[in-house]
This record gives structure tokens, sequence and C-alpha cells, in this order.
């Protein structure tokens, strides 16, 4: 009897426990932003060739309006594979699956600066 009385204490703890997790993490949801979370990513993997232009024979990624404007461009080039035609960035490593998804959601939320 005591131990169906504790496994039942510890189910409804673990219980009441992830129900109250749940709802907090649901609750604060962070909004992406351009100068927080996109603009730090274009210039690090972005550069030397977009940021800035190499004598205006590149695209030029350097400011929120060259990102937002070429948004779609960039996410189909970043879910690229290397050795794909088009795919970016060029001679580095593909971006992680988190990275590309925090670019695709940028740009659901109505990309904000």
């Amino acid at each position: 009897m005591k131990f169906k009385l504790l496994m039942v204490a510890i189910g409804g703890t673990f219980l009441f426990t992830y129900c109250s997790s749940s709802k907090k993490a649901a609750g604060s949801k962070q909004t992406i932003s351009y100068a927080q979370h996109i603009q730090p990513i274009v210039s690090v993997q972005c550069s030397p060739c977009h940021f800035p232009s190499r004598d205006g024979k590149k695209a030029s990624l350097e400011t929120y309006d060259d990102v937002s404007m070429q948004i779609n461009d960039i996410i189909r080039r970043i879910e690229l594979y290397p050795g794909t035609k088009g795919y970016m960035p060029m001679k580095k490593a593909r971006l992680s699956d988190s990275t590309i998804a925090l670019f695709k959601t940028w740009k659901d939320e109505g990309m904000g600066k």
C-alpha cells in the first residue's frame, strides 16, 4: 500500500512539473530579430564575399534591407548541400539545421529589425 501511494505521489509530481514547465516554454517564445540573431550570422558566414560586397560582383548582404530583400534566395542557397551549384556559404561548412531554421522563422515572423 505504501509503495502504491509513493508511486502515485511521484507520478503526480512529475505530471505537475511537466505541465507547468510546458506552459512556461509556450508563453516565453522569443521573437527573432535581424540585429540580435541574423546579422551576426551573416557577418561571420557571408564575409568577406558579401559583407562587404566585393567590387559589386556579389550581392551585398551588409544591411537589413539587403538581407530582407534577398531572404528567399538566401534560404534556398543555405538549404543546399556542399558541392551543389549555388550552395552557400561557399567554401565553408554547411550551416546547422537550427541556424537554417532561424532564418526561416525570422522570415515567417515578418523579418523584424
